[in-house]
């Protein structure tokens, strides 16, 4: 099958990264092997009862679906499952899953190609009457619009994908009808699928088939109403399994606590320490100061110690700015900064202590420890591996204490401190007001906006708004 669809990667800038070129099946002139009939798979129509069930047990089969979200059903206490990144990119062949119909449509690819190489049967590139576009101007549409989504999402969205063609294949939908689709096929997708995943994972399924439609140029056009509505009781029935326990805040306490259980004369400990406090007092994503594997830095989108700068504002005080040179939401980067602490948690002193053991290049990775003679840079699972051991040894329950809470941490400190919920908003680089749901001790935040006569801001008034006269 990887003969049948011949994949022509393309030099690109080095600014983006190459693509594997979609080329149509019913368009290529190149000669092709022959390819043996496909086996399809006849199924019995199952009664409705174990209608998910089913769809549930082929999306949970051998190597093609260990990508995908773990579903209620299994021992599992969370939906997704972290795991060690691989050190070899994996293909998934379309043909392991019992109940996926084995077709040219859709060839063994990388899972982050699988929105641009599994095609629809009436693609983009069909002809069309009204349209003079050659078979060149085509494809340079696909190059383009297979970078409107991060390596990251398409490899999430290629477990929708999966999901949906299984489905089609198990209601006996042919192939034809798959694309573009009807407001009756997503509702009862969604229906199959409710009560056995989380509402956010369904919707996430729901968006992935979306973006298969517009790279492939078809037509999207659902009852929304209709579509919203399923998914909003999705939500509703999502099973309690497929929920993680509320993430933990980290707190400056709890730094100071894991800083006495670490061995800040070890390379590996203090990067690690190094990048726990920048992650923390500038509200950053653990993603964004580590890599995934050990092969993974890029210079263009990993931060490195050229791109720290100290600034000073008008009243003198000193601010350490690191740009983070490219991230998902902004291909530009973004900076993020952080002031001088007191005590053991001081981001800047442990920075400084952090350079003066390791020594990172100025254009490698900023977190990175001496291993022998080379360095290695700091990965977001050596990261987590090192962070847990220290959280057993705190006794702090680790289990409670995930990634994610290193971030909420300094967003609950501020508006503890009586920040306002702007000014830590934009510090936290939040988009929407989504944080708010992670917060905890909502009485001692709203406390002080609660008061008869609160007096919390009133020098700062003064200052900024003008005179009565």
């Amino acid at each position: 099958m990887p003969g049948h669809w011949p994949l022509c990667p393309q030099r690109c800038q080095p600014s983006r990264p190459p693509l594997p070129r979609y080329i149509s099946p019913l368009t290529s002139s190149s000669p092709e092997t022959p390819h043996p009939p496909s086996k399809t798979i006849t199924l019995k129509a199952p009664t409705r009862p174990s209608h998910s069930h089913c769809l549930v047990s082929a999306l949970n089969w051998g190597t093609a679906t260990t990508l995908l979200a773990q579903p209620a059903s299994s021992s599992s206490s969370s939906l997704v499952q972290p795991t060690k990144p691989s050190k070899k990119p994996r293909t998934t062949p379309a043909d392991t899953n019992p109940l996926l119909r084995p077709s040219p449509l859709r060839p063994m690819c990388k899972a982050r190609d699988h929105l641009l190489l599994w095609a629809p049967i009436k693609p983009r590139s069909t002809p069309d009457s009204k349209t003079t576009l050659s078979q060149n101007d085509i494809q340079h549409i696909y190059d383009i619009i297979a970078h409107a989504w991060a390596d990251s999402m398409k490899e999430m969205y290629r477990s929708g994908l999966l999901a949906f063609h299984i489905f089609c294949d198990n209601q006996s939908i042919p192939e034809l009808e798959h694309t573009p689709t009807i407001s009756s096929i997503i509702s009862a997708f969604i229906s199959t699928l409710a009560g056995s995943y989380s509402g956010s994972t369904i919707s996430n399924y729901i968006n992935s088939i979306r973006a298969w439609h517009t790279i492939h140029g078809l037509d999207w056009a659902l009852n929304n109403m209709e579509t919203d509505a399923l998914l909003k009781v999705a939500m509703l029935l999502a099973p309690p399994q497929s929920k993680r326990p509320p993430h933990e805040p980290y707190t400056m306490d709890l730094l100071v606590s894991i800083c006495n259980h670490l061995d800040l004369s070890s390379p590996l400990h203090t990067a690690v320490f190094a990048c726990l406090t920048s992650a923390f007092y500038a509200t950053a994503c653990m993603g964004e100061l580590t890599t995934k594997t050990l092969l993974s830095f890029n210079p263009l989108s990993h931060v490195k110690p050229s791109d720290i700068q100290m600034e000073c504002d008008c009243q003198g005080n000193l601010i350490t700015n690191i740009h983070l040179p490219k991230l998902k939401s902004a291909p530009n980067g973004k900076d993020i900064n952080w002031a001088r602490q007191d005590g053991l948690s001081d981001p800047q002193a442990v920075l400084e202590n952090h350079q003066g053991i390791n020594c990172p290049p100025s254009n490698g990775p900023l977190f990175t420890y001496h291993n022998g003679k080379a360095h290695k840079p700091l990965t977001k699972g050596k990261f987590l591996s090192v962070l847990t051991s220290a959280l057993k040894a705190a006794r702090a329950g680790p289990c409670k204490h995930w990634g994610h809470g290193i971030r909420l941490g300094l967003t609950l400190e501020y508006l503890l401190r009586n920040v306002p919920f702007n000014v830590v908003k934009v510090k936290g680089r939040w988009a929407s007001d989504t944080f708010l749901i992670y917060l905890r001790q909502h009485a001692q935040i709203l406390a002080p906006y609660m008061q008869a006569q609160p007096s919390l801001h009133e020098s700062f008034l003064r200052l900024t708004l003008p005179p009565v006269r």
